[in-house]
């Protein structure tokens, strides 16, 4: 994922413009940099901590031609990932379910007459045989999924 397909997400997500998830991106971003050249540790519980390390000169080679070569010293920033982003990564913990964003309320109306209650039901039937139409498909995928385990387990 890039930094345009974040911005994307993000925007979805919270409902709001694009232009707003790329600004409240771009100013996190900004302030996560800024403190670490400063050489302060920025710490988000749960994802990790970004800090300022500092590599001492040394000899390295050249792998081209095997040559000594000194370096010099520098600063490089570093991250260290927390305790939950490495259990997310390793399959221990599960992340919940996105929340499905809020719609915006339609306009209220009028109380709809008796009347018209009366094709909304004759309507449900059709979802459901269009729900009866969309189960055997899903059973399709399930038995292709089968057989790979039985050969699986015969290698074992």
């Amino acid at each position: 994922m890039n930094k345009t397909q974040l911005i994307d997400t993000l925007a979805d997500r919270f409902e709001g413009s694009r232009k707003d998830a790329a600004h409240a991106l771009d100013a996190v971003l900004d302030t996560i940099t800024r403190q670490v050249a400063k050489g302060e540790k920025v710490a988000i519980t749960g994802f990790g901590s970004f800090e300022k390390a500092v590599r001492n000169a040394r000899w390295v080679r050249n792998p081209q031609t095997g040559e000594r070569v000194k370096t010099k010293k520098k600063a490089v920033p570093k991250f260290t990932a927390g305790a939950d982003l490495k259990n997310v990564i390793s399959g221990a913990k599960k992340l919940p379910a996105l929340p499905k964003p809020a719609k915006k309320a339609a306009p209220a109306k009028k109380a709809a007459p008796a009347k018209a209650a009366a094709p909304a039901k004759k309507a449900a039937p059709a979802k459901k045989a269009a729900a009866t139409k969309a189960a055997p498909a899903k059973k399709a995928p399930a038995a292709k999924k089968a057989p790979a385990k039985k050969a699986a387990a015969k290698k074992a």
